[in-house]
């Protein structure tokens, strides 16, 4: 598994360094999942963990850009946001780059911008 840098590029983040802790010791912190389509093709992934920094639950949708534009980013957030609520979460946010197109998706299921600097959008949903 590997995920974009927000300047360029890509980082490596191998399953040997992220399945145990995402997967199998999540510490009620973190929750993963791979999205698919109905025949079981991949899709992309869907997460939230603790930012125990700013002590906030961030999301992410990850969609796979053959995907993209078809509903499944939407589909998928929306269980995400039940998942978290069933687990107990009761606030999500995302901090999403300006120009990102999928901050309409967010605002069309109920997030809300919290604040917005240069670079990145803070949006906001509660559960």
């Amino acid at each position: 598994m590997s995920f974009n840098h927000a300047y360029g590029g890509v980082i490596d983040f191998p399953k040997e360094k992220w399945y145990d802790r995402w997967v199998i010791n999540h510490e009620n912190k973190r929750f993963y999942c791979y999205v698919i389509d109905e025949n079981k093709n991949f899709v992309g992934e869907v997460a939230y963990h603790l930012d125990e920094e700013r002590n906030v639950y961030l999301e992410n949708v990850i969609i796979f850009s053959a995907y993209r534009r078809k509903g499944y980013g939407g589909q998928a957030l929306d269980l995400l946001c039940k998942e978290a609520k069933n687990n107990g979460i009761e606030v999500l946010y995302d901090d999403v780059a300006n120009d990102n197109p999928a901050i309409t998706m967010f605002i069309q299921r109920g997030f809300v911008v919290e604040f917005e600097t240069k670079s990145y959008m803070m949006l906001k949903k509660k559960l």
